[in-house]
């Protein structure tokens, strides 16, 4: 069976670094900086999920997520963030994700909520 394809999107290299190091074994893995990048690569690419960083310069996470849904309305989103905010987590539900996650992260977190999102 083929992996599962996701996209990795967050400004912070070493937040990529260790989202890659937690889920290469089962997925199959792409990134991007900022959400015009992200943007693109859903366009162009199959992806089955999107790890979305909320807080990045240019486009926010929630502005991505709209145009990402615009895009592919499908396609599933899973919001992380360094701010656990109720507030911001309902917003990005509203608009279409599935889920989110709290940075730091724990492995055993992210593999759970990313199991679940793409069942």
């Amino acid at each position: 069976m083929a992996k599962k394809k996701i996209l990795i999107c967050d400004d912070e290299e070493g937040i990529r670094e260790s989202l890659n190091l937690i889920l290469e074994r089962d997925y199959d893995l792409s990134f991007a900086t900022n959400g015009p990048e992200a943007i693109e690569h859903v366009k162009k690419n199959p992806t089955d999920l999107v790890i979305l960083d909320i807080k990045m310069p240019k486009m926010n996470g929630l502005e991505t997520l709209k145009a990402i849904k615009t895009v592919k309305p499908n396609i599933k989103v899973v919001i992380a963030t360094g701010y656990k905010c109720v507030e911001t987590a309902t917003e990005a539900v509203k608009y279409g994700a599935g889920d989110y996650i709290v940075k730091p992260f724990e492995s055993k977190q992210v593999l759970e909520t990313v199991s679940k999102i793409l069942k």
